[in-house]
């Protein structure tokens, strides 16, 4: 098969295509890019691959361009963002030309708007993978994980690490350029404005950054906040919680009360998100000061983990906590999968891919990770990327009855 991957040389494109270039099954990779000499610089990387490595200039704000590049290729591998602003129109485009599509979508109104694809993808015989990296993507799984270990499913949370130690994720580094980077745009907008949620078994709008407090299996726990995500909008079509449902931050005290000082400047219009992205990676006096006065008021994430999902629920007529996460076996001081944020969702990029090359999921349509990825070989697949020594699993389930979460 022929990929094509826009945005190729990104930090996430890049550890995708790096990790595609060596999966069976794939006849040619095109590193496609606005920046010409940086997709260039990555293909002269990777020459001495098995598979046809060429570079190609593509804006994806050029219809005609990025369709004449679509159209050469058996699927697509989508890493422009921020998706609020370029996710609709590359699927529409692949749809329109017959090209299968996984991308790294993270906002939860673009993924609705592509869900709302579906028969278009459906008519022209196009699998189109949305949100396929570490959340959403790996969090859909573990979510998954959770769920079927319960008979039913009543409240669901997807988590992921902003600074707490031995999680501590690269989503407020630049990119080298005179502007914030994508993911920091992307940020800003989910703490601002209102967020899709589930609240009782229906799909409801409200402020970000609420706290939820969470007991675990293991006497774990802490507080989370709630951030536009598209994995309770996903998971409420194909998990169906009947209680609560979000994707929460794990995050200190301080942080989250400066994501807060932020959250309600871009509210007030006082800033835009590139600005308030400029303003997290230098935070300015006022602000600062202003977020110091309100930390105490923002409990801490405990002993959470930095990055799991839980599910509650009944089990065989009880009450039952299910915790989901990956499993690790790096030292204190040694990164963890997560850590680095363009690996933790470059790679399971690729691992989706390698699902639809060998044609183990190919049903057209519109479909989030947890509808047609295969859990158990993700997981499989994902484990030599995480330092596992041994034989043991990538996933870890542990469960608790009675159950405890979520406390209000």
């Amino acid at each position: 098969m022929k990929v094509l991957a826009l945005g190729g040389p990104g930090a996430m494109g890049a550890v995708a295509v790096r990790l595609a270039a060596r999966l069976p099954g794939i006849e040619e990779i095109v590193v496609a890019d606005r920046d010409l000499a940086a997709a260039q610089r990555l293909t002269a990387e990777l020459r001495s691959e098995t598979c046809s490595v060429r570079a190609l200039r593509v804006d994806v704000t050029d219809a005609d361009a990025l369709r004449d590049a679509l159209r050469d290729a058996d699927v697509v591998l989508n890493t422009v963002g921020p998706y609020y602003r370029f996710g609709l129109p590359v699927l529409r485009a692949a749809i329109a030309t017959g090209t299968h599509y996984l991308d790294l979508c993270d906002d939860w109104e673009p993924t609705l708007r592509m869900l709302e694809l579906d028969s278009a993808a459906r008519e022209t015989g196009v699998c189109a993978v949305i949100g396929m990296g570490a959340s959403p993507g790996v969090s859909n799984l573990l979510a998954m994980a959770a769920a079927r270990a319960l008979d039913t499913v009543e409240d669901l949370y997807t988590t992921w690490p902003v600074d707490v130690p031995r999680g501590r994720t690269e989503e407020s580094t630049r990119d080298g350029t005179a502007h914030p980077p994508a993911a920091l745009l992307h940020w800003m907008e989910q703490i601002s404005g209102t967020i899709s949620v589930v609240r009782q078994g229906r799909t409801t709008r409200e402020p970000p950054l609420r706290a939820v407090r969470l007991e675990l299996p293991g006497d774990r726990s802490g507080t989370g906040y709630t951030v536009g995500h598209p994995e309770p909008v996903t998971l409420h079509r194909t998990l169906h919680p009947t209680g609560d449902a979000a994707n929460l931050m794990i995050v200190t005290p301080g942080t989250v009360a400066f994501l807060d000082v932020l959250r309600r400047d871009i509210d007030r219009g006082k800033l835009d998100n590139a600005t308030a992205a400029a303003e997290l990676l230098k935070p300015g006096l006022l602000r600062g000061i202003r977020s110091l006065i309100t930390a105490g008021r923002f409990p801490s994430p405990g002993t959470l983990p930095p990055f799991f999902a839980v599910a509650r629920g009944r089990k065989d007529d009880r009450s039952h906590t299910v915790l989901a996460y990956l499993a690790d076996d790096s030292h204190p001081g040694t990164p963890l999968f997560i850590d680095d944020m363009s690996r933790a969702t470059g790679i399971p990029l690729a691992l989706g891919l390698s699902q639809v090359i060998d044609g183990s999921v190919r049903r057209p349509g519109v479909h989030p990770p947890e509808s047609v990825i295969d859990p158990d070989r993700f997981f499989r697949d994902l484990r030599p990327h995480l330092g596992l020594s041994g034989d043991g699993p990538a996933l870890i389930v542990e469960q608790h009855s009675p159950a405890g979460i979520p406390a209000h």
